[in-house]
């Protein structure tokens, strides 16, 4: 079963169980897919579902961090919440330590990059873990990247 139909079931689940919290996050989640079905004039594939599932992540993490600053606790609650439910539809995101093996092994099969290479670094971790089915977060990738090319030899 893909994303977008798994959605569409568990909506059918909140709503039979009157979970309101949980059926807001899926409708939201569902408007998100059709929009971009919409855009794109045909249906999505689970690939591109998961980019949708990626960027809702990433705007929430980002609101709970300005309700926190903002002094709004249970609006940051809520968002982490639906942060949770969002991550549950994803794989599993590749954790620090497989992802600075990821960087260490793409730096050693370049030769002795430098920091001017970066890019293509990072083009070269990301599509690993692209290939690998696995979620990472492309600021993390960066920040370890950069702290491997930096690193005193």
């Amino acid at each position: 079963m893909g994303i977008v139909e798994q959605v569409q079931k568990d909506m059918t689940e909140a709503m039979r169980a009157r979970d309101e919290r949980r059926l807001s996050a899926l409708r939201m989640v569902k408007s998100a897919l059709k929009n971009r079905e919409i855009e794109k004039r045909s249906a999505l594939t689970d690939q591109e579902a998961m980019q949708v599932l990626g960027t809702l992540i990433k705007q929430r993490k980002e609101s709970v961090e300005q309700f926190n600053r903002g002094g709004r606790p249970e609006l940051a609650a809520k968002e982490a919440a639906e942060i949770t439910l969002l991550e549950a539809y994803l794989p599993k995101a590749a954790g620090e330590d497989e992802i600075a093996a990821a960087v260490r092994a793409k730096i050693g099969e370049m030769g002795s990059p430098t920091i001017k290479d970066m890019g293509t670094v990072m083009k070269a971790v990301m599509a690993h873990f692209q290939s690998s089915g696995a979620r990472v977060d492309g600021k993390q990738v960066s920040d370890m990247v950069k702290r491997e090319l930096t690193k005193p030899a």
